[in-house]
């Protein structure tokens, strides 16, 4: 099989480790020379819970007063983290009373922070998992038994233990997308022996990752993720409360004007996607579909060209690389197929748990407290039936 001409996809010019995936090195904890912005986010906990966080940043007349020269991408990550969360307890502070607006001293260094790290003024998953994680023993790997969030909404062990869980599953992954790039490199060079490791790799990282996921309701009650949780997370766009979205005062760009994004979700972590566009996994279109590709704009710049990149992986007749390569020897060499099927199965076990986590902490939540449309997700899509199409058109690709 001939290919493209193919530039050896490397991790490291992504931004992507081999060791924690999409995961930066340990988060900066505080800002420096930043005191305000550090104590709103060490108190947001205690004044949301008062319901006194409006209160709190109204009477500020300025919460970062400029953006130091000194800072840097890891800075920028940390204060984006303190707006987002600060900037959704403002909002959703009286969940039946939400603030229309967002005053000039929270919205506009937002505003700037966001454009400089290429997203939306926000809570997007970047900041909510991502680089939302410190270790307990700066010597210990990163893991669940060692690693705590650096902020929360109300706080509490549900909280907590629905954000570590993925944290733990973007480091899990790192190993999965360093075999997945090996296998499609040993694609375009025809490197058997490469491909089948790589997927082996592959294999052995969504095992955990699986295993992972399936721990979530050791300490995730989905009474209390529907109630205390989630509540928060949402934003302004498809939102029966605030129609029209957010005025982000004092923001130029915006000219008054409101402004309407999605809120956090697990559909703006990169890990998914890639298996998809790396496994040759497509997806019919679908209101779904759509959503997933609008999510890409939450997603860190680095993290959607590589996404980008690995869709761009296609043969000579513009057919996924690796899936193609690994079709066409599914006679000659069937310990690939089988590989393979391995890596597609346990994408679809990952999806099949997530699709029984939607119905049991959404859905069925929805019928005893009919807070929110049962078939919206917190990002603001109707997703019950697309998920599940998405589930079987996975499973399909073992057969097609």
């Amino acid at each position: 099989m001939r290919t493209r001409q193919f530039a050896p996809l490397a991790l490291s010019d992504f931004g992507v480790s081999p060791n924690q995936g999409f995961l930066p090195p340990d988060p900066l904890e505080q800002l420096p020379d930043s005191p305000m912005l550090n104590q709103l986010g060490q108190e947001l906990p205690k004044l949301l819970s008062a319901r006194r966080v409006r209160q709190f940043i109204d009477e500020q007349r300025q919460l970062l007063p400029s953006i130091p020269a000194t800072w840097r991408d890891r800075d920028y990550r940390a204060a984006m983290r303190i707006f987002s969360f600060a900037g959704h307890a403002y909002v959703w502070e009286a969940p039946e009373q939400p603030a229309a607006a967002l005053p000039a001293q929270l919205a506009q260094p937002w505003h700037d922070i966001a454009v400089k790290l290429g997203r939306p003024p926000v809570l997007s998953y970047a900041s909510y998992a991502l680089d939302n994680w410190r270790r307990l023993d700066p010597a210990r790997p990163i893991q669940l038994d060692n690693i705590v969030l650096l902020q929360n909404f109300l706080g509490g062990l549900d909280e907590e233990w629905f954000v570590v869980i993925h944290v733990q599953i973007e480091r899990q992954a790192g190993p999965g997308l360093a075999g997945l790039i090996q296998a499609i490199n040993g694609a375009a060079s025809n490197t058997p022996d490469d491909v089948l490791n790589g997927l082996q790799r592959l294999a052995a990282a969504q095992t955990e990752m699986r295993n992972t996921l399936l721990r979530m309701k050791e300490r995730c009650d989905p009474y209390m993720y529907y109630n205390r949780v989630r509540p928060y997370i949402h934003a302004w766009k498809n939102s029966p409360t605030l129609p029209q979205g957010l005025v982000y005062e004092g923001v130029t760009a915006y000219a008054g004007r409101p402004q309407q994004f999605r809120g956090e979700t697990g559909a703006q972590s990169s890990i998914v996607p890639c298996l998809d566009a790396g496994l040759g996994v497509s997806h019919a279109p679908d209101p779904l579909t759509v959503y997933l590709q609008e999510m890409r704009e939450y997603m860190p710049p680095q993290h959607r060209t590589f996404l980008s990149a690995i869709e761009q992986s296609t043969d000579e007749k513009n057919r996924p690389l690796l899936s193609a390569y690994i079709r066409d020897r599914r006679s000659d060499n069937p310990n690939l197929w089988r590989s393979y099927c391995t890596c597609v199965d346990l994408l679809a076990q990952f999806r099949e748990i997530h699709v029984g986590y939607a119905d049991s902490y959404i859905h069925r939540q929805h019928q005893i407290h009919a807070s929110n449309p049962s078939a919206v997700g917190t990002g603001g899509t109707p997703f019950m039936a697309y998920l599940q199409k998405h589930l079987d058109e996975t499973r399909r690709a073992l057969v097609d």
